[in-house]
């Protein structure tokens, strides 16, 4: 498919013969556990060029995402079967091997060993004519995955070895306009997602956490309330005026109206609206192991703003992000002694909600049934 597709997909799922568990254990209370069977934020489609491999770490398992010279995408266990060594570390050849997309193949640096995008085992140079062996019998788990808006999904099994395709597609997001993405930060939290998630979605922490002159303080704190409506896998802070403690919303101009919402897995974004103008701020969350998540936060906009101020709001950007990053590393301190948290309404309700909502998605998951969105309409008060 050519690289430049909107949207592709790659769910050739082969038995495995590398080792591991046959499925990863369900979440298992806050701060444990992972929601499986849905798509995580990988990469930016930009960032896996024609002919190129690189090696990711996804919830604790080495991912390679790659893309053949002709535009293929595919994703697969960054292990070679035989000697463990990294297939991202060896190259895309074409040495004419049958099967998956055309001939192209993923050879080990290690010992030759070629595999298809689909994860079969194409060719073992070392054999001889006369040694019967059936290469194609061996496989590297490959794992579906996807290019939509700029970005790439993998889908990540509760059992991994299923051969299942995705029963849903990657999320959408709106407000994806003028082109590539304007700004785009990335950083490692040493948190579970669950942490992430919920210190991210935190209503009330702005105040002492993030203290700028062009932002907010404790001293303009006011009491607030924001009506909260169920949507897919999430829930979303419906459309509304930015506070009027948020300063640096006065840059856009005009009269700025804001939608907040938030999905399953690890999806959180603010639609804004300045006339006809669009605004689009994403954050994907994305686990790399059990105490690493990886935050990327991403802008797209067709507002004059992005192309006078995008070294000042790069500078603002990365400094809520050290922030937060730093308050990480604090609550980790306490952490430590396994305590128990307490959540009060109405500051810490979405927090609530992401807990239910995984719960829920993992119950739907094992009994085999339609996931039934458990957050109900509400209107939320707290001061900030």
């Amino acid at each position: 498919m050519p690289a430049d597709s909107s949207t592709s997909l790659s769910s050739r799922t082969a038995r495995s013969a590398d080792p591991g568990p046959d499925a990863k254990a369900p979440p298992q209370g806050f701060g444990r556990g992972f929601v499986l069977d849905t798509w995580y934020f990988a990469a930016l489609a930009r960032d896996v060029r024609p002919g190129e491999m690189k090696r990711h770490e996804l919830l604790g398992e080495p991912v390679l995402i790659g893309r053949t010279r002709a535009g293929c995408l595919f994703a697969m266990r960054d292990i070679c079967p035989h000697r463990a060594a990294p297939l991202s570390a060896g190259r895309i050849v074409d040495k004419g091997d049958p099967g998956g997309d055309g001939t192209e193949t993923v050879e080990c640096p290690y010992h030759g060993w070629r595999f298809r995008t689909d994860g079969v085992c194409a060719a073992i140079p070392s054999l001889v004519d006369d040694q019967a062996f059936e290469a194609d019998r061996i496989r590297v788990r490959s794992y579906p995955v996807a290019e939509s808006q700029g970005m790439v999904f993998v889908f990540l099994r509760a059992d991994p070895r299923s051969e299942a395709e995705p029963d849903h597609a990657p999320p959408t997001f709106p407000g994806v306009v003028g082109g590539e993405a304007k700004l785009v930060e990335v950083m490692d939290f040493d948190s579970h997602i669950d942490h992430a998630v919920v210190g991210l979605m935190d209503p009330a922490h702005g105040p002492y956490v993030h203290q700028q002159w062009w932002w907010r303080s404790e001293h303009s704190m006011h009491e607030k309330s924001k009506r909260f409506e169920p949507c897919d896998l999430g829930f979303a802070m419906v459309r509304h005026a930015p506070s009027s403690n948020s300063r640096a919303y006065k840059i856009l101009g005009g009269t700025p109206a804001t939608e907040i919402t938030f999905r399953l897995p690890g999806y959180r974004w603010e639609h804004i609206l300045v006339g006809e103008k669009q605004v689009l701020a994403l954050t994907c969350l994305t686990p790399v192991t059990e105490t690493k998540t990886r935050i990327t936060q991403i802008f797209w906009s067709d507002h004059w703003v992005f192309g006078i101020a995008k070294p000042f709001l790069r500078m603002g950007v990365v400094a809520f992000l050290k922030q937060d990053g730093g308050m990480v590393n604090l609550q980790n301190e306490g952490l430590r002694y396994d305590p128990a948290l307490i959540w009060i309404d109405d500051a810490d309700t979405q927090a609530k909600w992401y807990q239910q909502l995984k719960r829920e998605w993992t119950k739907s998951r094992g009994e085999g049934r339609g996931f039934v969105n458990p957050v109900k309409s509400a209107v939320l008060r707290w001061k900030s």
